[in-house]
């Protein structure tokens, strides 16, 4: 046997190591959120019934500890959120079987951080999804991704609705890059740097599903070479996802040249399994009044959005959001 087919094989074994090590882990916390779920039912029932008042539940912290001293996460804190926990979600089926597949660390998060019961349904959603560990799901509650999820599916045009039925899942405005580190003052060139320099947190905000194919991706167009900022791949919508970059406010001249791009892509570039392709006019700036007039005879999927490299207060966004519902209706 050549070493070259033993390494295969070793690689085979590993593979078998840690694909059973992640079941057993995710196995140990499914246990661990079912045993939070019975216990918060537990007390929910007890202080329902008037037989238990807060003292008990600290006796009840206290017997546990005393008990098997060696055990965590049974504080008096912990046993009034598993109560918590129970009850914001005992009433639908639907979102307590997705809790099991999240850690306590996030269950806790999305139960303090989120409000609405809308909102607490997508961070659950995105969360299962996208497989975020606590610090992934942190940033995104912070740059507020409900808010501005809501805010940029009321702009999806009716092309990319129509074409990409799934397309809602990339549109976000504004976008938030605030791992840019940019200098003062920057240009295009310093914006793309900063992506490929930040991919994990580039892909984060716009999903895992994206896979980066190329910055600067040439394409040949009869005797000229043309430069796509910057190209991925999206493997749910399966259609090739083309990226211009602005430093300055959106102008009508922009969506030609991405119509260009994605007539290019598709004639030249994409596979005969796959959709069309979608662009993506990333913005400092737009005024949304020129943004509809420029797309309303548009006939390609193209998408364009602010970006912010800073984070912003959560308030505004919502405000924004209020904003659109009322011109929707």
């Amino acid at each position: 046997m050549g070493e070259d087919m033993e390494i295969i094989q070793f690689k085979e074994v590993l593979g078998m190591i840690r694909q059973s090590r992640h079941k057993a882990m995710r196995s140990v916390n499914t246990e661990l959120i079912d045993l939070y779920w019975k216990i918060g039912e537990y007390i929910s029932i007890k202080v329902e019934n008037d037989d238990w008042g807060k003292g008990v539940v600290k006796y009840l912290s206290e017997y546990i500890l005393e008990n098997e001293p060696g055990i965590r996460g049974f504080s008096v804190q912990n046993l009034w959120r598993m109560k918590q926990f129970y009850e914001t979600y005992r009433s639908d089926e639907k979102l307590s079987s997705l809790l099991r597949e999240l850690s306590w660390t996030c269950n806790l998060m999305i139960l303090s951080k989120t409000s609405s019961h809308e909102e607490k349904e997508f961070y659950l959603k995105l969360a299962a999804k996208e497989k975020y560990s606590s610090r992934d799901l942190e940033r995104q509650i912070n740059s507020c991704i409900f808010e501005r999820y809501l805010s940029g599916n009321k702009k999806l045009s009716t092309v990319l609705a129509e074409i990409h039925p799934k397309g809602r899942q990339i549109v976000k405005d504004p976008y938030i890059f605030d791992f840019l580190d940019l200098p003062e003052p920057y240009d295009e060139k310093d914006v793309k740097r900063g992506i490929v320099n930040n991919m994990k947190l580039f892909l984060l905000e716009f999903g895992k599903d994206l896979a980066f194919i190329g910055e600067e991706y040439r394409i040949q167009v009869g005797k000229s070479d043309f430069f796509i900022d910057l190209l991925f791949y999206h493997r749910e919508l399966r259609c090739l996802v083309a990226f211009e970059l602005k430093i300055g406010d959106f102008t009508p001249e922009y969506v030609g040249k991405m119509n260009f791009y994605l007539e290019a892509l598709d004639r030249d570039e994409k596979k005969p399994s796959e959709r069309p392709s979608v662009g993506i006019i990333l913005c400092r700036g737009k005024d949304d009044t020129v943004v509809e007039y420029a797309l309303s005879r548009s006939l390609s999927p193209t998408l364009v959005a602010e970006y912010r490299t800073k984070l912003i207060k959560k308030e505004i966004l919502q405000r924004k959001l209020r904003e659109f519902s009322a011109m929707g209706r």
